[in-house]
């Protein structure tokens, strides 16, 4: 049973922030917070996601799904829930994509600031093939857009060094965003593939990572183990 009384809005990011769990209001299933969207009301009455769980108001959970929140707003869930006409865009599902895209971009930004991003073909080989314990790749990452015998070679790389160095668990692979976005991201062009080394920074672009492909794919439960491999969340 819930801990509190209201099993949709909750009571502001600052009141609940020791709830683990929340129920959809799309589903009405008990979910981790990690699987769930907040989404408050603006002063003007417009819904709007709140990624980092931290603006004000009472907010309202969705299942991190763009059908769940295509859905909710179709079928006016965000006014029942706020139990108030309020504004939700038609938009509002490929709205909330854009800013966990944006999250992303943001978050690969850092890491390659801090230091934990190399980038190219023959780089990102090199790093592989090394794979040193101070400068170990954490995940691989593809442009979506990316020639397929390019990714290939690659992640044929990262196996057969994964089996060499008799290691359990195979480099994760992220394939959430495009050249275009890559190059945002990174400051250069045609950016193709790049590599995730160890540290804080890169965390938090796997996390993100995660969330995306989760939100793109998590509607067909045979894709949503493809997402999370591809996802490169470390668990």
């Amino acid at each position: 049973m819930l801990a509190f009384a209201d099993p949709y809005l909750d009571n502001g990011p600052r009141t609940d922030r020791s709830a683990t769990v929340r129920m959809c209001a799309v589903t009405r299933q008990v979910r981790p917070i990690d699987e769930l969207i907040r989404f408050v009301v603006s002063p003007s009455g417009e819904v709007m996601a709140d990624l980092k769980r931290k603006l004000p108001g009472r907010g309202l959970w969705i299942s991190a799904s763009r059908q769940a929140v295509a859905e909710a707003t179709r079928r006016s869930h965000f006014s029942k829930g706020f139990k108030r006409e309020v504004r939700a865009a038609p938009t509002l599902a490929g709205d909330t994509e854009n800013l966990l895209v944006r999250g992303v971009i943001d978050a690969l930004a850092m890491a390659a600031k801090a230091g934990q991003v190399i980038s190219g073909f023959s780089k990102v080989e090199g790093a592989l093939e090394q794979r040193q314990a101070q400068n170990s790749v954490r995940a691989l990452i593809h442009a979506a857009d990316g020639a397929a015998d390019g990714i290939r070679k690659l992640d044929a790389v990262a196996r057969q060094n994964t089996a060499n160095n008799g290691e359990s668990r195979e480099i994760p692979v992220v394939t959430a965003l495009t050249s275009e976005q890559l190059d945002l991201a990174l400051g250069r062009s045609n950016v193709i593939h790049a590599a995730l080394l160890a540290g804080p920074a890169s965390k938090t672009f796997l996390s993100r990572s995660h969330v995306l492909v989760r939100y793109r794919m998590a509607d067909d439960d045979k894709t949503a183990g493809k997402a999370a491999r591809n996802s490169g969340t470390d668990r």
